[in-house]
């Protein structure tokens, strides 16, 4: 395994069919980096339940895209979804018949730390979560990619 590996960005639509290809891309990348399966299904679960957020709830101008961002550094899988909505995500009480409002509970859960920031280069804000992972290539750096600053470092994918 490369003991380097660049973060990764992908921009979609505000359309609920780019949950499921947020959720291909990450799965598609977590195998690039050698993540465990468990690990893998744990992070694909919970960028499904921001980007699912982002889709269903962010209030923002027509055309505005959501990004979703992955990076591995020292062992941790970092994750994150950004959109331009400035609202932060209000936790709710689902009762056991309802088909959402789990996904802040999913996060508190299974994540080893999550948190959401307003973008510090625009509006919007960054829900992001962390998972410590045993097994995949690590970023030789022990610094966190400002992932917020240019998009040089990343790979980028355009989805519609």
């Amino acid at each position: 395994m490369n003991e380097t590996t660049p973060p990764v960005e992908w921009w979609f639509s505000r359309h609920p069919r780019s949950v499921g290809r947020a959720r291909a891309r990450l799965r598609e990348q977590a195998l690039a980096w050698g993540l465990a399966a468990g690990t893998t299904d744990t992070a694909v679960l919970l960028l499904s339940e921001l980007m699912s957020s982002a889709v269903r709830h962010a209030r923002v101008p027509p055309g505005r895209r959501i990004a979703a961002r992955a990076a591995l550094v020292s062992g941790v899988l970092r994750v994150e979804v950004c959109d331009a909505c400035d609202d932060p995500p209000v936790p709710r009480q689902a009762s056991a018949t309802d088909e959402s409002g789990r996904g802040l509970a999913l996060l508190d859960m299974l994540a080893d730390a999550w948190n959401v920031q307003p973008r510090p280069y625009g509006i919007g804000k960054t829900v992001w979560f962390e998972l410590r992972v045993t097994n995949a290539c690590v970023n030789s750096s022990d610094q966190w990619p400002d992932l917020d600053v240019g998009f040089a470092p990343w790979t980028v994918t355009w989805d519609s």
